[in-house]
């Protein structure tokens, strides 16, 4: 990594707490089983890539909105923790983003999203343009309405800004959101249902003729990179006994996003983000799993 002053990293997207119960294996329809565990934790995706690159080094402004609720309070107080620039997080009537997440023993997870206060971010105002103008990397998540998503891409178009999207929860994309998307991050799931592909290489082939860059994060069998007119990168995940999978693909987000905008080229900076991710589904929780620079520089493989 050539540039050793922090990149700048904007993030629209969402915040939620996340209320997770631990259980050996899910309830089925009808059922119901007993539970080892229950966590509150500050989540969403949009923070939780958020607090990942802030802890991966980067210098962050957040860009979403909480509710006048007591979760919107604590919600806002972790990205402050974390040393998130929050001048860009609206505070909306009405309750805070919740995502009720079970988490089986294997580190398997299911997810139902709520959006709360998400909802109601459909455009960005004009410190928020300023905001995220010369930024290194914007990223977008789908976790907030679809235009809103999309005036947050062709701001980050127009003022130069490379766009990173991980396309999840999956849904079909518009072509005029995908003209504006620099770097789309799905995993093999969302790809999947992106392309009809179901072999990742395929996935690849078909998503570039559509963005210019592609990562493809492909969970304990690591991620598939490609790019208009290079071949394709294959980086290895790191073997770890996961026990939440949570914030992987948040956390591999948020980390390479800092290191291509320190330099690194994309096999070194999915090293970077696959370390970083192995370190976070090693810990319980989202936002709270996630490692900070100097654990993920301990455990490069190499270091």
């Amino acid at each position: 990594m050539t540039d050793t002053s922090p990149p700048q990293i904007a993030v629209f997207g969402s915040i939620n707490m996340d209320l997770v119960a631990y259980v050996e294996t899910a309830p089925g329809s009808g059922e119901t089983v007993t539970g080892t565990a229950f966590r509150q934790v500050p989540g969403g995706k949009g923070a939780n890539q958020a607090v990942a690159a802030a802890r991966a080094g980067g210098e962050v402004a957040f860009l979403g909105a909480v509710g006048d609720d007591a979760f919107g309070t604590v919600l806002r107080s972790n990205l402050v923790d974390a040393g998130i620039e929050v001048s860009g997080l609206r505070m909306e009537n009405g309750p805070s983003g919740i995502a009720h997440i079970v988490v089986e023993g294997s580190g398997a997870n299911s997810i139902i999203v709520v959006p709360g206060a998400n909802g109601t971010v459909r455009g960005l105002r004009e410190d928020d343009v300023r905001l995220l103008s010369g930024s290194a990397a914007l990223l977008l998540q789908l976790e907030l309405p679809l235009e809103g998503v999309l005036a947050a891409a062709r701001a980050g178009r127009a003022a130069g800004v490379p766009t990173v999207l991980t396309p999840a929860p999956a849904r079909a994309l518009p072509d005029e959101l995908l003209d504006a998307v620099d770097l789309l991050v799905p995993n093999e799931h969302e790809a999947a249902a992106l392309t009809g592909e179901s072999d990742p290489g395929r996935a690849l082939e078909a998503l570039l003729e559509r963005v210019p860059e592609v990562i493809i994060t492909l969970g304990e069998d690591g991620s598939l990179y490609g790019g208009r007119g290079t071949g394709p990168v294959k980086g290895a995940a790191l073997p770890v006994a996961a026990v939440d999978t949570t914030a992987a693909g948040d956390t591999f987000c948020g980390a390479f996003a800092v290191a291509r905008a320190e330099g690194a080229d994309p096999a070194d900076a999915m090293r970077f983000a696959a370390t970083a991710s192995s370190l976070a589904v090693q810990r319980h929780g989202a936002s709270t799993s996630m490692p900070y620079r100097s654990e993920i520089d301990a455990a490069l493989p190499g270091r």
